[in-house]
Formats: structure tokens, sequence, C-alpha cells
């Protein structure tokens, strides 16, 4: 079984698109109020309209992982110039180095980076970058 979609509901289908596109290097295939068709890494990203505001359960968010901290504290410093509204500072973890931020719609990112994860953390990371290593 192969990954295939994520869909994401919003009230402002062409902000939380632009979001996307501008900030995580997706391209947008189709655009329009009601619904966005966005492709990144492989994969869909569904867009769709809602006539009033999306309310995400505690904590659910989306995941991304930089190789390194310097990397996830200048993007924070450039998300932040730019006006992403964040939900905290940079700050280190047990699990790396990461902060919180909202695309336009409500949705939750976290950004990460397991470079300087205590060593039980490290294992997903490491096995990325043999599979990278082997491509």
């Amino acid at each position: 079984m192969k990954f295939n979609h994520l869909s994401f509901p919003s009230s402002d289908v062409q902000a939380t698109a632009s979001f996307f596109v501008q900030q995580l290097g997706c391209t947008q295939e189709y655009g329009g109020p009601a619904f966005a068709m966005l492709k990144r890494g492989g994969f869909d990203i569904v867009i769709e309209g809602k006539d009033h505001a999306v309310v995400w359960p505690h904590n659910f968010h989306l995941g991304f992982e930089l190789p390194s901290v310097d990397e996830v504290r200048e993007l924070h410093r450039r998300w932040q110039a730019q006006g992403v509204v964040m939900h905290s500072e940079v700050f280190q973890h047990p699990r790396g180095t990461r902060f919180f931020c909202e695309a336009p719609g409500g949705l939750l990112f976290e950004i990460n980076t397991r470079a300087d994860a205590q060593e039980q953390y490290r294992a997903g990371f490491e096995r990325q970058a043999l599979a990278d290593a082997v491509k």
C-alpha cells in the first residue's frame, strides 16, 4: 500500500494553499475558492473549503524535519519576519530542537531536527540518512 494524499479543511482555501506553496515548497496543481490540489514529495495535499472555522483536536499537527539546528533557527526567524503565526520560540527537547507555528486556517506545524536529539530518538533520522545514501 502506498501513501496517497493528505486532505485538510480550511475556511480560507487560498490562504492555506499559499502557505503550503510559499512556506513548504508544494506546487499547486489546481486552485479555486472551495478546493486546492497541491503536490509535494510524491503525494497530493488537498485543501477543502469549509464555511465555518475549523477546530483541530488538541495538539494535532504536521511535523517537518530539517537536517540541522541552524536550519530550524533560520526558518523560525524567516517565518516570524514574514508574519507566520508562531506558537513557540525555538526550543531544545530530548527529541531535538523544534518550534511550532500555524498556517492560515489554523493547522499547526512542528518544524524540528533530530541532529541534537538524545540517542534513543535519533534512530529514525539515521535510517533516513542511510536510505538517502543508498539511493
